[in-house]
């Protein structure tokens, strides 16, 4: 495959990976950063990728020259995105408890308070960029206060994330900027919390890091060491949760309100009974996820996927976008259809690496529903369908904007 390929995975991702799941299941690409790649595309072959332990994240184990990739300082690389075990586990493990689905559902009120907040401040107005105004803010908000961000030090985390995950070709300062933005925020903010602690996930994490006796974020004595942070894995764990607790949800709920103002009938299904909410966001999960593409994975040794043997150290790309439309899992993957057997999708990763925050993801974006068909009976697009435009990622699946009337 071309460079092609990568461009029309932006334009057409599920016209194309039907395409590729046709023609075989496993692809030689050129990435949109010119490296090439193996494109991975049926759900059995995903699904068993996902958990297989000789595909590594480790970005040491890429044949030199073979992958390019996020370039980050040290004290934002040494995250949960880059390791395996043991590291891997030893650092999960502590932060895990901050998002069972016991805790999360502790946060629900206070999730529906922020969503009631953030549309009583557009309500009047009639209209809105519901991804700058609701889908954005709220993630935002629910990750800073788990973490303890102070309100008047909380900066425009989307811009920063928007340059990382879509750089400008133009404008590669922007990319840098926002690099050096996060690094001097989360050096101060981690300074100030380890001289005045607070009751947040990232002051536990702190207490982690210096050798605290007592109950850190696992609930484990801390006294062994045995699962003691460096500083700059305590300073990437603070840029992970951030970053990806703004990211995934952001773009599940915005491709969620889409996917409900182009299925009016499932809406006022929905608003007739909310309490179909929670199997509606699993549905909007497979149907349009968050995630096209799993972070990239590299062979320890050579491995056989779909057939195909990936040398070691080259890079492999997992596609959740297309394993959950493969109609060879679920039935008429390309309908919307929240009566199906959903069970299984890939929509937030499988495995170990599973998503840390989904169930944190999926009750916030079930609370953004309820409380915009609650307010705004008579939603509707504020525009042309066919102006709605994607952010042009392969591997992020969002919107750029989402502008809505009511």
């Amino acid at each position: 495959m071309q460079n092609s390929t990568a461009s029309a995975l932006t334009t057409d991702p599920y016209g194309t990976y039907a395409r590729l799941r046709e023609a075989g299941p496993v692809h030689r690409i050129t990435g949109p950063d010119g490296r090439p790649a193996w494109l991975v595309t049926r759900y059995d072959d995903v699904r068993r990728a996902l958990a297989d332990p000789r595909l590594s994240l480790d970005k040491r184990n890429a044949t030199p020259g073979n992958y390019a990739g996020f370039s980050l300082p040290p004290a934002l690389d040494a995250n949960l995105l880059n390791m395996d075990p043991p590291d891997h586990t030893r650092i999960r493990r502590l932060v895990a408890k901050a998002f069972t689905p016991g805790r999360v559902d502790k946060l629900r009120a206070p999730v529906r308070r922020i969503a009631d907040e953030l549309l009583d401040a557009v309500e009047a107005d009639g209209r809105t960029d519901l991804l700058a105004s609701y889908a954005g803010p709220l993630p935002i908000t629910v990750i800073c206060d788990l973490l303890g961000v102070p309100q008047e030090q909380r900066p425009d985390f989307r811009s920063w994330t928007d340059a990382l995950i879509t750089p400008d070709p133009a404008q590669p300062h922007l990319m840098k900027e926002a690099i050096g933005n996060m690094m001097r925020f989360l050096t101060g903010l981690i300074a100030s919390k380890r001289a005045t602690p607070g009751d947040d996930l990232l002051s536990d994490l702190i207490a982690v890091r210096d050798g605290d006796e007592g109950d850190g974020a696992d609930g484990a004595d801390g006294a062994d060491g045995a699962d003691r942070l460096s500083e700059d894995e305590l300073t990437s764990l603070a840029f992970l949760i951030l970053f990806a607790g703004y990211e995934n949800t952001v773009h599940l709920i915005a491709n969620s309100v889409l996917a409900l103002l182009d299925h009016p009938a499932l809406t006022d299904s929905l608003r007739a009974n909310p309490a179909g909410l929670a199997a509606a966001v699993e549905e909007f999960m497979r149907w349009d996820g968050p995630v096209a593409l799993a972070i990239r994975r590299f062979p320890l040794e050579n491995v056989e996927i779909g057939g195909v043997t990936v040398p070691a150290g080259e890079t492999v790309l997992l596609s959740l976008a297309s394993a959950n439309r493969d109609p060879h899992h679920f039935s008429e993957p390309d309908r919307l259809d929240l009566n199906r057997d959903r069970s299984g999708h890939l929509a937030l990763g499988h495995g170990i690496h599973h998503c840390l925050g989904a169930p944190l993801a999926r009750m916030e974006t079930e609370t953004a529903l309820a409380a915009l068909l609650e307010r705004f009976p008579g939603l509707a697009l504020d525009g042309a369908r066919e102006d709605v435009a994607r952010r042009p990622s392969i591997r992020a699946h969002g919107l750029i904007s989402l502008p809505v009337r009511w």
